[in-house]
């Protein structure tokens, strides 16, 4: 049978052994640069999104309220890593992590490419193909990673780390290019140019595959040939009912039976994702087929999970509520001239491959007396939540200096890198190997809520003083704190003796 790559692999012992990317698996070399291009793609587009929907017409934007721009951007940023869920499970289960990270990086490229060409329903079909892309890519890739070092491997979180880096030089780079051709030539050009990026990746994917050996080449099974049938076949009903439904209410709408509404779908999204949430950990917690320890490890995964929510919800509005201040409320003269608002979007990304080195070497130096994985989620947490408490004083309604925001996103960047690189890694060492990608799935779940919470809060940008929008997101990121800083021991125990 044709493999997707033209070369030939190497054994999974020679990728393994490997030490010549700066003492990892070559793998991550190729890993390191796919992730990059993708999120060159994704953070170019998400730069510009919100303000080519709000931007008025006759400026080449969408005209969308702010309301309906904050509901359409929740929307699509959480269904992104909501589709993490069915994106690992194929993987898993039918095509192996390699050729799903090979199909989403294709429906991502076609996805930019409809947002560059004119018209609402290229728009809208651009996204569907953005979320679906990114749906199995993100989780697989990232799957892979962990595929590469065997269990008990010390260098796993480092890996992690230098891997994180390469997501943060395409979040670099991307919204300085897509930013500035967006907002200053062509709206729809920085989409294209996103689209470019994520074809580079593509290509060294395929030209470096083999380094990956057999990591993520296969999909996994059961053990029970009829069983693994049965979940395929329930897979493939469950994305035809999917489909169905979507083109239901599509129908209804049309025909006016139905008044459907971006707020209105985002509304119906977020109550989705508590209800995904609520019957993914049931099933793993009180599923058939696991082990004790597996159901201990469910657990811990759910304390990760709340945890992870919560802290996306405030990061993530880097692109949505802070992006708009960035636009109406930030000072953004330099020398005379006014910078793109969406260039504060690679302020996080400067951070993080300064800081992320620092952070890989701690974690390694640390050795015994390394935080455990609930410790450096609070820290993660206590930052993200003061973050928005010193830019509280700069929602007064004027112009403000630059440094606030460059101030949030610093303390942003310091909780990202104690809980994002981390929770990577806690996931592939938690999962039942037989649902690896599923559990990454899982993991881009809790992202997917944050996204999902981040689109809203924008929504309220116009219809809720400042003050009291940032001071809400504060309060709930601290009081988070104190309640994972209680549970901080019993996770431990859950854990079952990861580290």
């Amino acid at each position: 049978m044709l493999h997707w790559r033209c070369m030939e692999s190497r054994t999974d012992g020679e990728v393994r052994d490997d030490t010549r990317f700066f003492g990892h698996p070559r793998g991550l070399a190729t890993l390191f640069f796919t992730e990059m291009w993708e999120r060159f793609s994704y953070y170019g587009m998400r730069a510009i999104l919100i303000l080519y929907m709000v931007a008025p017409v006759s400026t080449g934007g969408l005209g969308f309220s702010v309301a309906k721009g904050g509901a359409v951007y929740g929307f699509y940023t959480a269904m992104v890593y909501l589709l993490g869920l069915p994106g690992g499970w194929v993987a898993d289960r039918i095509t192996g992590q390699q050729k799903a990270v090979l199909y989403g990086g294709v429906l991502i490229s076609a996805g930019e490419f409809c947002l560059a060409a004119p018209g609402m329903a290229m728009f809208y079909l651009g996204l569907v193909f953005l979320m679906m892309g990114t749906g199995l890519l993100k989780p697989n890739v990232s799957t892979i990673v962990g595929q590469l070092y065997p269990a008990n491997d010390v260098r796993r979180d480092s890996g992690f780390s230098i891997f994180y880096m390469g997501i943060n030089v395409g979040a670099l780079i991307s919204p300085l290019i897509c930013g500035y051709i967006g907002e200053r030539v062509n709206w729809r050009m920085g989409f294209g140019v996103a689209g470019i990026g994520m074809l580079a990746g593509l290509i060294q994917y395929m030209l470096s595959g083999k380094y990956l050996g057999k990591a993520g080449l296969h999909p996994t099974s059961t053990g029970d040939p009829a069983e693994d049938r049965r979940q395929k076949r329930h897979g493939l009903l469950a994305g035809l009912g999917a489909l169905a439904a979507l083109a239901t209410v599509v129908t209804l709408s049309q025909a006016g039976i139905v008044a459907i509404t971006a707020e209105t779908i985002s509304d119906a999204l977020g109550w989705f994702l508590l209800v995904i949430s609520a019957a993914v950990f049931a099933w793993l917690i009180l599923g058939r087929g696991w082990s004790p320890v597996e159901r201990k490890r469910a657990v811990a995964t759910l304390v990760i999970f709340m945890a992870s929510a919560i802290f996306w919800g405030a990061y993530e509005q880097a692109g949505s509520s802070l992006n708009l201040f960035a636009e109406r409320n930030t000072n953004r003269m330099l020398l005379g001239w006014e910078f793109p608002a969406s260039w504060f979007q690679f302020v996080q990304p400067v951070f993080v491959i300064a800081l992320a080195p620092v952070f890989a070497w701690l974690w390694i130096a640390l050795r015994r007396k390394e935080p455990s994985i609930p410790t450096k989620f609070s820290f993660g947490l206590l930052l993200g939540g003061l973050a928005f408490v010193i830019l509280i004083p700069a929602a007064g309604g004027k112009l403000v200096s630059p440094w606030w925001l460059t101030g949030t996103y610093f303390l942003q960047t310091l909780g990202e890198l104690c809980l994002s690189p981390v929770g990577l890694s806690a996931m592939t060492k938690l999962a039942p190997a037989r649902v690896g990608g599923f559990m990454m799935g899982v993991w881009f779940l809790s992202v997917s809520i944050g996204d999902w919470a981040a689109g809203k809060a924008a929504s309220f940008y116009e219809s809720m003083p400042l003050t009291q929008l940032f001071g809400t997101v504060a309060g709930l990121s601290l009081a988070a704190v104190v309640l994972l800083a209680l549970m901080i021991r019993p996770t431990v125990r859950w854990m079952a003796g990861v580290k």
